[in-house]
């Protein structure tokens, strides 16, 4: 213990392990994670990579942002969509961004997408899944198209179409049934809207609206709410009633500001008091 730094390293703190443990064993029930939700796709067409992601954000029953933006900048040429913990995946995809524009700045040369997805990779291994980021990593640089998935835990995979989040099942089912090779643009885009939108009506945790992203060697395109298939629309009947519909017994009005009186006070000089010297 004498050797025993006073502070706090950075990073988490797995100290408590042995006494969480502890408390399991005694009948303390420990905290449970906590359920996420989010649908983010991605697919390569012949010119590029066309990313996807709905746009709901959820505090466990709660909807906390129905317009939330998933898809997160990393450099020009590349973008990553993040699922799991909204904080985890802001902050880590904005760590990498400015890791990948210093690395630029050294190099010299226009980063490469693999050299994003193996900063994050072992970013997230370092916390063994604890940093809650599901990211799916997509971009064009001068070696072609390419697309990776990345768990919380550090793995990674590299495929022509991918998913994750808790709407990544019914996503990865219109994939498997209308994905081909060297797809157009507007192909691409469609069956992206139509993956996403397969998790918004398939699962609770994900819903509102479908952003897109295309990215291609000489241009990339936000496409911020490009489907919105869950806007409000007239509702078939008004509910407004006419007054003296419901009845009631007696009315009563309290005030609630109080009257005051104010009393002005005398001037000093004319009370006979001095003047103030302003000489």
């Amino acid at each position: 213990m004498a050797n025993a730094s006073a502070y706090r390293g950075t990073g988490f703190d797995f100290s408590n392990y042995a006494r969480n443990s502890f408390l399991e064993k005694k009948g303390v029930p420990l905290p449970k994670a906590t359920s996420t939700g989010t649908t983010i796709v991605g697919c390569i067409f012949k010119d590029g990579v066309v990313l996807g992601a709905d746009t709901r954000a959820t505090e466990g029953d709660i909807v906390a942002d129905k317009n939330c933006e998933k898809i997160h900048y990393i450099t020009e040429n590349i973008r990553c969509c993040g699922a799991g913990t909204a904080a985890d995946t802001e902050f880590t995809t904005a760590m990498i961004s400015s890791n990948m524009e210093l690395h630029s700045l050294s190099t010299g040369r226009i980063p490469r997408v693999v050299t994003a997805m193996t900063m994050l990779k072992q970013y997230l291994f370092r916390y063994q899944g604890h940093v809650g980021a599901a990211l799916v990593l997509g971009g064009v640089d001068s070696t072609g198209s390419h697309l990776f998935t990345i768990a919380p835990h550090g793995s990674a995979d590299k495929l022509p179409y991918v998913t994750m989040g808790s709407g990544s099942l019914a996503a990865m089912a219109v994939f498997e049934s209308g994905w081909k090779p060297n797809m157009d643009r507007q192909e691409a885009l469609n069956l992206v809207v139509a993956a996403v939108s397969a998790g918004i009506f398939n699962d609770l945790g994900s819903g509102s609206n479908v952003d897109t992203c295309v990215i291609t060697k000489d241009h990339t395109e936000m496409l911020r709410n490009y489907r919105k298939p869950n806007e409000r629309v007239q509702k078939e009947n008004t509910y407004k009633f006419r007054r003296g519909t419901t009845a009631w017994t007696k009315e009563k009005i309290r005030e609630l500001v109080v009257d005051e009186t104010v009393v002005p006070l005398p001037h000093p000089v004319s009370a006979g008091g001095d003047a103030m010297d302003t000489s």
